[in-house]
C-alpha cells in the first residue's frame, strides 16, 4: 500500500499545478453553491439568483478551454481527454439547478454530483498534463515562452547543464528571420535546432503544418528534421575506421563505387575531416552512438552533385562527381538495415520462438501489454503480475521445446512503463534488490518519492540470456537493458549502446499559430544514488553501455547493408552456443 501511495505522490507531484488550482477553483465554487442553497433554498428571488450561479463552473472551464486548448486541439491527443474529466465537473455542477426547488431530488443529486465531482478533480489532479498552449503568440513570443516552459518543467536541465538563456540568446535570431519572412520552415529548424542541443532522446520537435508548400527538399522525420541528398550511396564506418559504401544504386555502381568500396574524400575534404566538420548534430545522447553513425548522417549531406574519392578495385584512389537523384532511397534503406527495422510481421511484441534446437528467443518492441488498467496498477504498485506470468508461460514454453539459453531482443524498443522490464528481471534472478526510484526535481536537487525494488522469482536464475540493444532501444527499453545487464547470467550485446534515455515524457509546448510544438520528460526515474537513471550528463558518455560490443567489420556490414541478413541476431546465436563449450 505504501508503494501505491507513493506513485500517487509522484504522480502528483509531476503534473501542472496550475491546471489543478483552475480544477480547485471549480470545487470550490461547487461547494459554496451547495452552502448558498442551504441558506436561500426557501427565498424565491435568491433561488433564482443561485440557479444563475451554477453557471460559473461551466463558464470557468469554458475560459480554462479559450486559454488552454483553442488552437491546440491537434495536439493534445491524451491529453484532451484529461481536460474532458475536469470540463464534466462543471456539467455536472448544472445537475442539482434541475432539481433546486425539490429537497430530496436536490439532496440525492447533490450527493451524487458532489461524490462524482471530487472523484473527476482526484483524477484530474493525479494527471493533470503539461500542455502549454502558445499558438496565439507570435514565433518570437512563443519560442520565448518555449524557453520559459523547458526551464521550469525540463527534468535534467541540471543534470545536463543546461544554459537556457545562453540557447534563446543562440537561436532567437533564426527564429526573428523566420518572423520577417513567415516562414515555417524557417522556424521548425531553428527551434529543432534548439531541442538536439540538449541530447535528449525524449525531447521531439514535430510539425501540423504542409511541409511540401513551403520546400522541395526531401526530408525524414526522424529525430526531428532531417533534409536528404541522396548520390546513390550511404556510408558506415568499420571498426577499424575504414569509411565504406553501402546500399549503392545503379548509377554509384557505374562511377565505380560499389558496396564494400573504401571512400577516402567527400567533396574533397579526406573522409575523417569531413566526419568532424561536416555532419548535422543530430542530438543523439550518447556521443559514442553518433560517431557510429556520423558516415551514414555523412551520405545525406550534401547538394545537386557532390565529389567522392574512393579506392578502385586496383588500389588506386579514384575521384568522381556524382549527381543528387530525384528519388531518394539509400539513406532510408541503409538506416533501416543498420538498425534491422526490417522485422518480420510475426515478430510481435512479446513474441518468442526458438532460433534452433538450444536457443530460444523472445522479442520486446514495446514495454507495454494490451490492458493499459493492469499496466496502469503495476505502475502503481511496482510489480506487474500479469506481465510476469506472461512472461513465465512464454519462458516455459521455450523450455518444453528444449531451450538451453535464451536471446532477448530490445533492438527498437519504443519504451513505455519499467515495471514490465521488472517482471521479466523477477524470472531471471533469485534476488531481491533496488532497481529505481520515481523521483521529483525540487529547486535543482533530485528527490525519490517511491522506490522500487526486483523481487527475485528465481525460476529462471540459472538461464543464460543475451540481450541484444541498439541506439534505438530508448525510454523503458533502455531501463529494461540497463536492469537486465545487472543480472550476473545476462550479458547485454550490441554495435551500439542503447540510447540513453530513460525519463517520464508528459510535457508539451505548442507554439505559434499550431505549427510547432515541443515534447520533454517531466517526470524522474532515478538509480539508487538518486541520480537520473541511464540518462546522460553533459559529457554524453552511456551509462548503459553495451557488455560484450559485437564487432562491425567488412563481412558484418556487408551482411548487414548487402545481404540484409540479421547479423547480430547470428552474432547471439553464435556467442551463447561458445559460451555453452
Amino acid at each position: 500500500m505504501k508503494t501505491v501511495f507513493d506513485s500517487l505522490c509522484h504522480l502528483f507531484a509531476s503534473v501542472n499545478k496550475v491546471h489543478i488550482v483552475w480544477c480547485a477553483a471549480i470545487l470550490l465554487i461547487m461547494l459554496i453553491l451547495a452552502v448558498l442553497h442551504h441558506r436561500w433554498k426557501d427565498d424565491t428571488k435568491k433561488l433564482r439568483i443561485w440557479r444563475l450561479l451554477c453557471l460559473v463552473p461551466l463558464l470557468i472551464c469554458g475560459v480554462h478551454a479559450v486559454i488552454y486548448v483553442v488552437g491546440a486541439l491537434d495536439f493534445l491527443g491524451d491529453f484532451m481527454g484529461i481536460y474532458i474529466i475536469m470540463y464534466i465537473i462543471g456539467v455536472l455542477a448544472l445537475i442539482p439547478m434541475l432539481f433546486a426547488k425539490h429537497r430530496i431530488g436536490y439532496r440525492i443529486t447533490a450527493v451524487l454530483t458532489g461524490l462524482l465531482s471530487c472523484l473527476c478533480g482526484l483524477y484530474f489532479c493525479t494527471f493533470s498534463p503539461d500542455c502549454f498552449n502558445h499558438s496565439r503568440e507570435s514565433y518570437t513570443e512563443s519560442f520565448h515562452s518555449l524557453v520559459r516552459d523547458m526551464d521550469e518543467h525540463y527534468v535534467l536541465k541540471e543534470w545536463k547543464e543546461i544554459d537556457f538563456s545562453a540557447l534563446e540568446a543562440k537561436y532567437m535570431p533564426m527564429v526573428e528571420e523566420a518572423e520577417k519572412k513567415q516562414d515555417p520552415v524557417k522556424f521548425w529548424k531553428a527551434v529543432d535546432m534548439f531541442c538536439k542541443e540538449m541530447h535528449d532522446g525524449h525531447i521531439g520537435c514535430g510539425i501540423r503544418f504542409d511541409y511540401s508548400e513551403y520546400s522541395t527538399e526531401p526530408l525524414i522525420l526522424d529525430r526531428g528534421l532531417a533534409l536528404i541528398h541522396d548520390h546513390g550511396l550511404a556510408m558506415i564506418q568499420l571498426d577499424n575506421d575504414d569509411v565504406i559504401a553501402v546500399c549503392t544504386s545503379k548509377e554509384a555502381n557505374a562511377s565505380g563505387i560499389e558496396d564494400g568500396t573504401v571512400i577516402t574524400k567527400w567533396n574533397g575534404k579526406l573522409i575523417q575531416q569531413a566526419l568532424a566538420e561536416d555532419v548535422v548534430d543530430r542530438g543523439f545522447s550518447v556521443k559514442a552512438n553518433a560517431d557510429r553513425l556520423a558516415a551514414l548522417e555523412l551520405s545525406r549531406c550534401g547538394g545537386e552533385t557532390v565529389e567522392v574519392s574512393f579506392i578502385d578495385k586496383s588500389g588506386k584512389e579514384q575521384t568522381v562527381t556524382l549527381e543528387e537523384l530525384e528519388m531518394p532511397h539509400t539513406f532510408g534503406e541503409a538506416r533501416r538495415a543498420f538498425s534491422h527495422s526490417l522485422e518480420d510481421e510475426e515478430d510481435k511484441n512479446f513474441s518468442t520462438k526458438m532460433l534452433d534446437d538450444k536457443c530460444g528467443y523472445l522479442r520486446l518492441n514495446a514495454e507495454g501489454t494490451d490492458n493499459e488498467l493492469q499496466d496502469f496498477l503495476g505502475y502503481l504498485t511496482g510489480e506487474h503480475k500479469q506481465a510476469k506470468e506472461m512472461f513465465r508461460e512464454k519462458l516455459r514454453g521455450l523450455k518444453s521445446q528444449g531451450m538451453e539459453y535464451l536471446v532477448v531482443d530490445l533492438r527498437n524498443n519504443m519504451g513505455g512503463l519499467d515495471v514490465i522490464g521488472y517482471a521479466l528481471c523477477d524470472l531471471l534472478t533469485d534476488k531481491e534488490w533496488y532497481c529505481q526510484g520515481l523521483g521529483v526535481r525540487k529547486d535543482g536537487k533530485y528527490v525519490s518519492q517511491c522506490d522500487q525494488y526486483i523481487h527475485g522469482d528465481g525460476e529462471f536464475a540459472d538461464l543464460k540470456v543475451v540481450v541484444l540493444t541498439n541506439y534505438n532501444c530508448a525510454s523503458a527499453g533502455d531501463g529494461t537493458s540497463l536492469l537486465l545487464s545487472k543480472l550476473p547470467n545476462v550479458t547485454l550485446a550490441g554495435i551500439t549502446d542503447p540510447s540513453g534515455c530513460d525519463q517520464e515524457t508528459g510535457g508539451i509546448s505548442i507554439l505559434s499559430g499550431g505549427l510547432i510544438f515541443v515534447g520533454y520528460p517531466v517526470g524522474l526515474v532515478l538509480n539508487e544514488d538518486g541520480e537520473p537513471n541511464v540518462d546522460t550528463a553533459a559529457d554524453r558518455v552511456s551509462r548503459n553501455p553495451v557488455e560484450v560490443r559485437i564487432p562491425l567489420d567488412y563481412d558484418a556490414a556487408m551482411k548487414i547493408f548487402r545481404d540484409k541478413e540479421d547479423y547480430e541476431l547470428d552474432w547471439a546465436v553464435k556467442y551463447m552456443e561458445d559460451s555453452a563449450e
